[in-house]
């Protein structure tokens, strides 16, 4: 078994700036290693799902009902010691207005919460592999992806290993988790209703909200 951290990373809220949009972005990341416990759980829960009569391919949590969501935030609570979770907090309206177009206020937001939670993940010899969701703006994911790069290879240590990767959410229990833990964060922001951030509070490492 190697000595990799895993990093996954979601992102709630839209990158509409105008008054249609949210008012909040939330972009989550919650670090994991090897063995990843939770797995488990959560695909022993998506067979019973299934046996069920639903038909679960993943956990999304903005579209799985209120019984399910439930059931993974409870499943997600009983492995809080195994994971770290961090978030920024985005209040759009009062993002410089040239950091608005989505690649780049995206991109800097990624690089901004990869750096330290990237350096905390440091304390071994281990490679840190990061895992977004796919990057929403497909003809511009190439100029996204540049900038998280540029801007990590410039914050972090020569000596550090790490990996950026971006898989579709159905890939990973990783990235449901992170989808579930990012959608508790925007729902006490955005909407001021802490229950399911409750869940989960007790291993949030770092909740920042800029500017």
């Amino acid at each position: 078994m190697t000595d990799a951290a895993y990093i996954f990373l979601d992102e709630s809220g839209n990158l509409d700036f105008s008054d249609k949009g949210t008012r909040y972005f939330a972009l989550t990341a919650v670090s994991l290693r090897r063995p990843f416990t939770v797995y488990e759980a959560l695909d022993s829960y998506k067979h019973d799902c299934i046996e069920y009569g639903l038909t679960t391919e993943y956990f999304h949590c903005s579209n799985d009902n209120t019984h399910v969501r439930g059931k993974v935030f409870d499943i997600i609570g009983c492995h809080l010691d195994a994971m770290r979770i961090s978030s920024l907090i985005v209040e759009k309206r009062r993002v410089d207005p040239q950091l608005r177009e989505p690649e780049v206020f995206y991109s800097e937001m990624v690089a901004r919460i990869l750096k330290p939670t990237i350096l905390c993940e440091l304390g071994s010899d281990g490679k840190v592999i990061a895992i977004t969701d796919s990057i929403p703006f497909k003809h511009r994911r190439r100029i996204a992806e540049e900038n998280i790069r540029t801007a990590l290879e410039q914050a972090l240590p020569d000596s550090a290993k790490w990996q950026i990767l971006h898989h579709a959410s159905s890939s990973h229990y990783g990235l449901q988790v992170a989808d579930y833990c990012c959608w508790a964060m925007h729902q006490k922001w955005e909407k001021n209703r802490p229950k399911w951030f409750d869940h989960i509070s007790p291993s949030v490492r770092h909740e920042v909200s800029i500017p």
